[in-house]
């Protein structure tokens, strides 16, 4: 709709349409001088005729209010109406056609702007809306079959006021269908509601013959079934599906809840009471159960101690190698002073999260102080209070030993906690933790000697059904280098070897397997050697047998095999008498001599053509002794008492000093032991055939092939 607002006339409001003939009718007859010009007010029927054209009736100027306007008013009406030309534009013929375009400049006004028009004549280059042709009313307005235009009155509207306005024209453009657009027209019935169709009315538009309507209404009813049960499996499947989900979810929460980066060690430590370890329990270690009593003595009575001024020590640090008890002498600490005993390993203080090790660091010890007084004991101290160094890789890779440091030694007291470390590397340790005020005590804990030997072999026999003629000792003496971890599994493979073989006891021949199958390895006899073979590991374990035999200062002979045992083929094994602390040049010479008698005696019976690889091993044994005798014992007439620890940093000069004393040695040593076999020439070849006829021979029944004996029926 158009509204024209007038201030001497009532608002009218009209189509457009109607207002647009009839004032192209009456501008036409006013300036025209044809035949047909004659008084608006009394041509009013044939002013309606006149656009044969037009389909909308013709209205004059008493119809539409305007018949008090002349013609020059009614001409700046129409111009002001329909869009102003320039006066550079000519004006077309009545009913030409016209081409719109759009211009994208800026206007000058903000009415041109807005309107696309104005009502003075502006250049064309500023013109937002130009046309190309001059439209006349019929061609521009023929289109639009109605132009709703507000026309906005001179005053100021409330919010309230223009909200109102809006929802009244909004509610009359939804009254009319012809005003609403097809996708309003969607989004408006959308809410109506789809009409259900009955099954009836589905039989009648689908044009299914009358015999078929209970057949195609049972098909319908069982599809409807189907599908309905197919919807309940669906729902089923998802209902279970999100149980799943819900329970995953549930133990992956509780799951990281409980990894060292959410909890650390907020749970209680629970300490152990070693009520059933004491000191009667470890064997072998005197010096260190000595040295630990005076823990034991503070633990009990400190009253004893702080009354002279003394303080109870932060921390004893046991050194050692595996297997001899540490942990063992750590538990009969705290079973003997009967106090909490709380076990950690240094391997559980090292997360891959930050700040977990330090953590763990602090629970553990604000137990220990909540329980005191009472027994902490690092197992494998080395992995978490390692030297500190700075690595750009692990940035908070000392944060653990910096709490441990500050835990031991810091401000707060640890009265009553006694910290206990075992390592086997103390040298990576660092300084901070093994000063005074932190470690205050290190004991050293040793493998054992022949007696200590003897009594833990005593201790575990002890546990098993042994035979009464067992001699401990004799075991004790071939196990120099025995660790207590090692002679137990000594004594518990000796008791699953009498198991095997259906015994009601251990016995000595037992304990003997199990000893060379620690020390050699284990027989194969499911190896096939050849005569041939088997004939050059006899004389080889024989040159080492006769070259031990007969020369002075060498260890005594144990045993002779030539089963193969592990990766060798052979193997001669000599044991000492006592332990050795020390070793004079004539016993390492001896060693060396012992080792060249294997290929020595190859030479000698088969050739120097003939001769095997066997004794690669021998000769790194012998190598390894003659550089040890240069370099570091000082045991060489040229070179002198001096050390040479590393010989890359040396001159070339003394290099080729060095190598020379080494090669002299060996070759002094393959000469004498070529010498010896070959003075023996005789008992070397019967020792020889004693082993293909034995395989296995020990230090009696060699001793006896050496004298010329007969040895029993085996």
């Amino acid at each position: 709709m158009f509204s024209l607002s007038m201030t001497v006339q009532p608002q009218v409001t009209v189509p457009l349409s109607h207002l647009i003939n009839a004032l192209h009718f009456l501008k036409s007859s006013v300036g025209s001088s044809s035949s047909s010009t004659c008084n608006s007010r009394k041509h009013k029927e044939h002013a309606s005729d006149s656009p044969q054209h037009c389909t909308e009736p013709v209205w004059n100027l008493r119809e539409l209010g305007l018949s008090d306007l002349g013609t020059q008013q009614l001409d700046e009406l129409v111009n002001g109406v329909l869009p102003c030309l320039s006066k550079l534009e000519a004006p077309l013929p009545l009913g030409s056609q016209m081409a719109w375009r759009t211009s994208h400049l800026s206007s000058h006004s903000f009415f041109i702007n807005k309107h696309g028009f104005s009502c003075s004549p502006i250049p064309l280059s500023a013109q937002v809306l130009s046309r190309q042709q001059l439209p006349t009313f019929e061609s521009v307005f023929t289109e639009l079959h109605h132009w709703p235009v507000l026309v906005q009155s001179r005053g100021f509207k409330t919010l309230r006021t223009k909200t109102r306005h809006l929802q009244s024209n909004y509610e009359r453009s939804l009254e009319s269908d012809g005003f609403t657009p097809s996708f309003m027209k969607g989004i408006l019935s959308r809410d109506k509601g789809i009409e259900v169709e009955s099954l009836d009315s589905l039989t009648k538009n689908k044009n299914v013959p009358d015999g078929q309507h209970e057949s195609f209404k049972r098909g319908f009813a069982e599809g409807f079934l189907k599908a309905q049960a197919l919807t309940l499996r669906t729902q089923d499947s998802l209902k279970r599906n999100r149980l799943i989900l819900l329970v995953l979810l549930l133990v992956g929460v509780y799951g990281i809840s409980k990894t060292p980066f959410l909890s650390g060690l907020d749970s209680a430590l629970d300490p152990v009471q070693m009520k059933n370890v004491t000191f009667e329990h470890v064997k072998g270690v005197e010096e260190a159960k000595n040295e630990l009593q005076e823990v034991v003595e503070f633990l009990r009575s400190p009253q004893k101690f702080t009354a002279l001024g003394g303080k109870l020590p932060k921390g004893v640090l046991l050194v050692g190698p595996p297997g001899t008890g540490k942990t063992l002498l750590a538990r009969a600490v705290a079973g003997e002073a009967d106090v909490p005993f709380y076990y950690a390993s240094g391997s559980e203080f090292d997360e891959m999260f930050v700040g977990v090790g330090a953590s763990r660091i602090r629970n553990l010890f604000k137990e220990g102080k909540a329980n005191a007084p009472c027994v902490i004991f690092i197992d494998e101290l080395d992995s978490v209070g390692g030297k500190r160094i700075e690595s750009p890789m692990h940035p908070y890779s000392r944060q653990t030993i910096n709490q441990l440091l500050a835990e031991m030694d810091g401000f707060k007291p640890n009265e009553g906690v006694i910290i206990i470390g075992a390592t086997n590397i103390p040298e990576a340790l660092d300084n901070a933790l093994v000063r005074p005020g932190r470690f205050d005590m290190q004991v050293t804990v040793p493998k054992p000697d022949v007696k200590g030997r003897t009594e833990i072999l005593n201790w575990y026999l002890k546990k098993i059904k042994v035979d009464p003629a067992i001699e401990a000792n004799i075991i004790a003496r071939g196990t120099v280098g025995f660790s207590g971890a090692d002679l137990e599994n000594l004594v518990n493979q000796a008791a699953l070897k009498a198991a095997v073989d259906g015994k009601d006891m251990v016995s000595m021949k037992e304990l003997e397997f199990a000893k060379d199958k620690i020390l050699m390895g284990p027989e194969r006899r499911s190896a096939e050697i050849d005569q041939k073979n088997k004939r050059i590991t006899a004389f080889h374990e024989s040159g080492h047998a006769i070259v031990a035999y007969y020369t002075k200062d060498a260890m005594p002979i144990n045993k002779a095999t030539i089963m193969p045992r592990g990766p060798s083929l052979g193997h001669v094994s000599m044991l000492p008498e006592n332990d050795q602390w020390s070793e004079t040049r004539s016993q390492l010479l001896a060693q060396m001599d012992v080792s060249m008698g294997g290929r020595v005696a190859e030479e000698i019976i088969f050739g120097q053509e003939y001769i095997t690889t066997g004794a690669s091993s021998d000769f790194d044994s012998a190598t390894k002794i003659a550089k040890m005798m240069v370099t570091r014992f000082g045991m060489s007439e040229k070179l002198g008492v001096m050390t040479y620890t590393d010989m890359t940093r040396q001159s070339p000069e003394t290099q080729a000093a060095v190598e020379h004393e080494v090669r002299l040695l060996l070759k002094e040593s393959y000469e004498r032991a070529r010498a010896l076999l070959k003075s023996h020439a005789k008992e070397h070849k019967n020792l020889a055939d004693a082993l293909l006829m034995y395989e296995t021979l020990d230090a009696k029944e060699i001793q006896l092939v050496l004298e010329g004996k007969n040895l029993d029926a085996r």
